[in-house]
């Protein structure tokens, strides 16, 4: 399978429009009150009638100081000991939701998110696992994939080496960008010698893969600077990055207040260093998974996408479709039986429901035929840059070229302009066309119109 991008600024320019990221479809914005706990206790129930691992999603919303491009929920406190009542209900919920599902379904994938879950201690850490190893069959081996994000300020080696004994063995460090002056102004301050010696010691314990986060269109970034970034990461060479385009949204997040509009790059310059970091990188090695990731070729992501394995969920590409997932936390979104499903986003709401032994359910959607359908659609071009018509056909007994006629009508000038190729059988997705694939992605999205403003630019 050729993994490569080609850059091509005057169709950039032309498609670039906002729209969905495709951690799931439908997105999350259609997610309502009127689905609660009684609909998710019947999704869990379809759930387990088709069997099939798990996967565990834990959010973990504490940062001791606040990073102002930061979009993510989040509770901004340096007082550890407000995360003692909020750990206390999140194992209530992994009891809680534990009891629901069946034993004999294994863990392959468990991920913490945040916030900072190192903000955690490590008596804390140990608590959580040990309360999720009663209330979920987790893998007892080295072969399931457990993650965890960490801030390399607040890791130390003995967090290290507590978490490995926990059974995670993959990491992803939050960088951003190493340049003095654009850690002032978004209030993260991070030097690479602290940055390096985490992931250092993170191999040295045995972790198995790392994953380094970093952000362009960040205030006061300039090719030159974001340059100087990525030499310095490409030395210790991750088996994966992930390089994302910050979306200056304001009136959305508070915090990103805090940023001056005449500190950000002009578009043409986030443009360059995309462009940079595209050529970097390839040039080093790494191959183009698709929205923003990088990874070495023999990374399982790499290898997924090349035996047609890939799959894409809220926490961005999964070598497991084959996994439920389980949020757990407040404001995490998970993914059961034929539904999307998100706990409460008010840590007071949260912790009051579990107090009466409720599960958290905010909101949630049940998907329809017509969901299931276009879903795979559009997992399939994301995922894999290609789309056969005969498996979707024989998938959802429908003739895709009848069924998706007005789409395909749409997708003609997309073809002439050299973003994929469209034949009688199949779509595939042309080098150009891979940065461009949340355009093409949208052609499948019933829900998308009027919506766009509430999505990030597509680059």
């Amino acid at each position: 399978m050729d993994q490569s991008i080609q850059f091509d600024l005057d169709l950039i320019h032309r498609y670039d429009k906002s729209g969905p990221r495709y951690t799931s479809y439908p997105t999350a914005l259609e997610l309502h009150e009127g689905f609660g706990g009684a609909e998710y206790r019947g999704q869990i129930e379809k759930s387990n009638a088709q069997g099939g691992p798990l996967s565990l999603y834990f959010h973990i919303p504490f940062c001791d100081t606040v990073c102002f491009y930061c979009a993510c929920n989040k509770i901004i406190t340096n007082n550890r000991k407000h995360a003692e009542p909020y750990l206390e209900s999140l194992c209530r919920e992994v009891a809680l939701q534990g009891a629901l599902f069946d034993q004999n379904r294994v863990v392959n994938q468990l991920h913490w998110g945040g916030g900072t879950p190192t903000f955690l201690n490590p008596e804390q850490m140990r608590q959580l696992m040990e309360t999720t190893r009663q209330s979920f069959q987790l893998c007892e081996d080295d072969r399931g994939e457990y993650s965890i994000e960490v801030d390399p300020r607040e890791t130390d080696d003995q967090t290290l080496a507590v978490l490995r004994q926990l059974g995670f063995n993959r990491i992803s460090l939050g960088v951003q960008d190493f340049d003095p002056a654009v850690q002032k102004a978004v209030n993260r301050i991070q030097s690479a010698d602290q940055t390096f010696r985490v992931l250092d010691a993170a191999r040295k314990e045995g972790f198995r893969s790392t994953n380094v986060d970093l952000i362009y269109g960040l205030p006061l970034q300039t090719v030159a600077s974001f340059d100087q970034t990525l030499e310095q990461v490409l030395a210790y060479r991750p088996e994966r990055f992930s390089i994302f385009n910050y979306a200056h949204l304001p009136s959305r997040f508070k915090t990103q207040r805090q940023i001056r509009d005449i500190d950000l790059p002009r578009a043409d310059v986030k443009l360059d260093i995309l462009q940079h970091v595209g050529k970097k990188l390839t040039d080093a090695g790494y191959v183009y998974i698709g929205m923003d990731h990088f990874a070495l070729p023999d990374d399982e992501l790499a290898v997924a996408q090349r035996e047609g394995k890939l799959y894409r969920n809220f926490q961005g590409y999964s070598t497991h479709s084959d996994c439920d997932l389980v949020g757990l936390g407040m404001t995490s979104i998970g993914r059961v039986g034929d539904a999307y499903v998100q706990n409460l986003k008010d840590l007071a709401a949260y912790n009051a429901a579990l107090q009466h032994n409720k599960l958290p359910v905010f909101k949630g959607v049940a998907l329809d035929e017509d969901d299931k359908l276009r879903r795979a659609v559009i997992t399939q071009l994301i995922c894999h840059f290609q789309l056969n018509f005969l498996d979707i056909e024989s998938q959802f007994a429908i003739d895709f070229k009848d069924h998706f006629s007005s789409e395909l009508q749409q997708l003609v000038p997309m073809a002439e302009d050299g973003l994929l190729s469209l034949d009688q059988q199949q779509i595939t997705i042309l080098s150009p066309g891979r940065l461009l694939i949340r355009n093409i992605c949208m052609v499948f999205d019933k829900y998308l119109a009027q919506k766009t403003q509430q999505f990030s630019k597509v680059i």
